[in-house]
């Protein structure tokens, strides 16, 4: 688990781990909170993919139909 963040990363599986495991409702509302800013940190540091993924594509397809439809 590399990357630039791996301290925040591990945090974010030993809190999901503990909300799996169980305990009180305490505990797991405690562990959710945690999890949740951890998660909110990671996705801020995270770099952003410039590729286009496949719902990226599917969407530039649409497009190019309707651009192709309004043509004829």
């Amino acid at each position: 688990m590399g990357g630039i963040a791996p301290g925040l990363a591990q945090l974010a599986l030993t809190l999901a781990e503990a909300l799996d495991e169980g305990g009180g409702a305490t505990a797991k509302a405690n562990a959710g909170r945690e999890l949740r800013a951890v998660m909110e940190t990671l996705r801020k540091l995270a770099p952003v993919d410039q590729q286009d993924d496949g719902v990226d594509k599917l969407a530039k397809q649409g497009e190019e139909r309707r651009v192709r439809a309004r043509r004829l």
